[in-house]
Order: structure tokens, then C-alpha cells, then sequence
């Protein structure tokens, strides 16, 4: 079991100061528990290059070059799962979760071609912050199965190595990230955030707070504009991550 150097791994994290002490502590870790490869990366926005954002990492010569001249960060299936997950989970477990999609069939090639470049398996731990999943940590390479315990650890490693390696690359980033965001709702609207988060339409809200079903289309305009969100079911997704609902 693995408890135990993750454990201590956490406890040191607290105590290091440079990148040059925390990543070659973090790689000596991963070869111990069986990972060849990882990477520490904040969250890309569309059309951005992801390895312009690599806090660190350790990948199988090539692979990066040819992940990015495939455009595979569009139908990655460990990225898309990303968007959704609250834990870390297991790469080859998020391709049942696309089984009906369109980009099924460039999935599993991508996946291929990671076997070939020595990415058999792994896992990817999301790190949320007050905008949402704010980056991750991927691990991989042979197939390591984790516990649940460790799987909770390595959750916790993810936060905390990521948000340490920031502050030390980037601090300006860092504190761009951890700002406050400032939305400010009526009591109307947040009264109707609610009831749309719990699947009600305009109609069963209106019926709720004895108004209009265009008044409650009037809120949830407003809404959307304030959260700059595409339709509802963004505006949900939006709220919930800004913890504006729960």
C-alpha cells in the first residue's frame, strides 16, 4: 500500500519552498507508486494550447507534439470527462461515458496511440476553485490500480501541489484565480436560480412565486446575461460552480 508515501508526501508539500525541492520529491513519489508520466496543467480555455499552461510535467517523447498537432484536447475523452467530474477518476472508465458520441471512433484511435507511446492507463484529478475547474493533475503509464484511500490522497496531492506550483510559477495568475467573483443577484433571481437548478420550468416557477411565466423568462434573461452563460442549462452549471447554488 501506498497510504503511507502519500501521506508523508502531503506532509512535506507543506513544508518545501522551491519547485526545485517539491518536483523531484513528486516524481520520486510517482515512481513508487508505478507512474512514468504525469502532468500538472491549468485549465485551457478553447483553441488554447494546453502545454502553454503545463505547470510540470513528464511525458513519453513525441507525444505531446503529436496530441496537439491532432487536435486531440477536442475529443479527449479523460478532458471532456473533466468538465463533469467533482474526484479523480480512471481514464479508460470515461470511454463507457461516450459510448453514442460522434467522436467515438477518434477516441479509441487517440487512446491507440497513447498505448503505443507507452500511455496503457492512469488517472486525472480535477482542482476546482471559485471559477470552476481551474486546472489538473494527470498521472499514467503502466496500469496502476489505487485504492479508494489512495485515490482520495492523490485528490488532495492534486490541490495542493497544483495551486503551490502556481503561486511559485505564476503569482499573478494565482491571484487572478482565487479572487473573489462578484455577481450580484436579486432575491427574485436567486429564488428562481434555485427552482430552475431543481429542473422546474418558467411555468412551475411562475406557479411557485405567484408570477408570470414571462416574468420568471424575464429573470432568467437577466440571469443569464449577469452569468454571461450561453442558455439555462449553462446557467446552472455557472452557479453551481461559483457556489452560488448547491
Amino acid at each position: 500500500m501506498n497510504i503511507t508515501l502519500l501521506v508523508q508526501f502531503l506532509a512535506l508539500l507543506e513544508e518545501m519552498k522551491t519547485r526545485e525541492e517539491i518536483l523531484p520529491e513528486f516524481e520520486r513519489l510517482l515512481d513508487r507508486c508505478g507512474f512514468d508520466f504525469y502532468g500538472i496543467v491549468r485549465q485551457p480555455k478553447p483553441n488554447e494550447n494546453p502545454l502553454r499552461l503545463l505547470l510540470a510535467g513528464r511525458w513519453p517523447d513525441g507525444w505531446p507534439q503529436i496530441y496537439i498537432r491532432k487536435k486531440y484536447v477536442v475529443i479527449d475523452p479523460t478532458i471532456r470527462f473533466l468538465g463533469h467530474a467533482q474526484r479523480g477518476f480512471r481514464w479508460r472508465d470515461t470511454l463507457a461515458a461516450f459510448r453514442s458520441d460522434p467522436h467515438r471512433k477518434r477516441m479509441e484511435s487517440m487512446m491507440v496511440e497513447a498505448r503505443n507511446h507507452g500511455l496503457f492507463d492512469g488517472y486525472i484529478f480535477p482542482v476546482h476553485g471559485r471559477r470552476g475547474l481551474m486546472g489538473n493533475l494527470t498521472v499514467g503509464g503502466r496500469v496502476v490500480d489505487l485504492s479508494p484511500v489512495e485515490l482520495s490522497l492523490f485528490d488532495a496531492i492534486a490541490k495542493r501541489l497544483f495551486w503551490k506550483l502556481l503561486e511559485l510559477t505564476d503569482p499573478e495568475i494565482m491571484a487572478e484565480l482565487i479572487s473573489r467573483v462578484e455577481v450580484q443577484m436579486t432575491r427574485r433571481e436567486m429564488e428562481a436560480l434555485n427552482y430552475l437548478a431543481d429542473g422546474m420550468t418558467s411555468n412551475d416557477i411562475g406557479k411557485v412565486l405567484d408570477i408570470s411565466s414571462h416574468t420568471v423568462d424575464w429573470y432568467m434573461n437577466g440571469i443569464q446575461e449577469k452569468l454571461k452563460a450561453k442558455n439555462r442549462h449553462h446557467v446552472v452549471a455557472i452557479a453551481f460552480r461559483l457556489g452560488l447554488i448547491s
